[in-house]
């Protein structure tokens, strides 16, 4: 097998580990939860490791597990080497076979190119191919998104009036948003729709709250829906509370 003998510079496009909120935000949103990690300069992955196990069991493992997995990574490429958090890697480069992304093919051009001798490659010129896979990869994601969001949406169209079971996935000015436990179909019920009370958001306790009869509804929480609505235009679904 050849040995590869490599510049001291080698241009990869690595994953930047970053925090989907501030370490603040972050460990607040835990303690509503009665969890904690510690702050972000001393967490390590196996804190990451150990809290997804603790949580496994609770009826509101799925919206913990996606909160902790999102807060760890953002797709940025870079000619930095920054390691991998998640993967507890202080050196790493995104390389996948067979090749499924522009980036995985830089790094076996390079690869190939340091084998047969080549000098270090020209960092702006990467710094400007990085960037533009970021931006792209970006694009990718959101058409994803939008294209699930609209299979939901007809997913669920010809449900209207029935009943699910769901936790609230999320709070806004708006609405609660709600994710339907049998299927992680999400939806809303907007808070102009609720007609009990008159609801405000509570944000630094991610909940909304009744003005008079104080009735909370926080995230994380159970809550039985019944479809109201869907809008294929939109890719949005309105649903009605029914229980708490």
């Amino acid at each position: 097998m050849t040995k590869l003998r490599l510049p001291v510079t080698v241009f990869t496009c690595a994953r930047r580990p970053r925090d989907l909120f501030t370490v603040e935000d972050l460990l607040e949103f835990l303690k509503e939860f009665n969890l904690s990690l510690p702050p972000w300069g001393r967490v390590r992955p196996r804190d990451y490791t150990q809290l997804i196990r603790k949580v496994r069991e609770r009826p509101d493992a799925a919206l913990l597990e996606s909160v902790l997995l999102r807060s760890q990574s953002l797709a940025v490429y870079t000619p930095e080497n920054n390691g991998h958090f998640g993967l507890a890697l202080d050196a790493y480069a995104h390389f996948t076979s067979p090749i499924r992304r522009y980036p995985d093919m830089m790094v076996h051009r390079l690869l190939n190119a340091y084998e047969h001798g080549a000098a270090t490659a020209n960092r702006e010129e990467y710094e400007i191919k990085c960037r533009h896979s970021s931006e792209m990869e970006r694009l990718a994601q959101e058409a994803e998104r939008e294209s699930i969001k609209y299979k939901q949406v007809e997913f669920m169209a010809d449900k209207i009036g029935q009943e699910f079971d769901g936790l609230i996935s999320g709070v806004s000015k708006w609405g609660i948003y709600v994710e339907i436990k049998e299927n992680k179909v999400e939806g809303m019920v907007r808070l102009s729709d609720m007609a009990d009370d008159y609801y405000f958001l509570d944000e630094e306790n991610y909940q909304v709250i009744g003005h008079n009869k104080r009735k909370k509804y926080k995230l994380g929480s159970p809550v039985k829906i019944k479809i109201k609505r869907a809008d294929f235009l939109k890719k949005e679904l309105d649903f009605e509370v029914v229980s708490s």
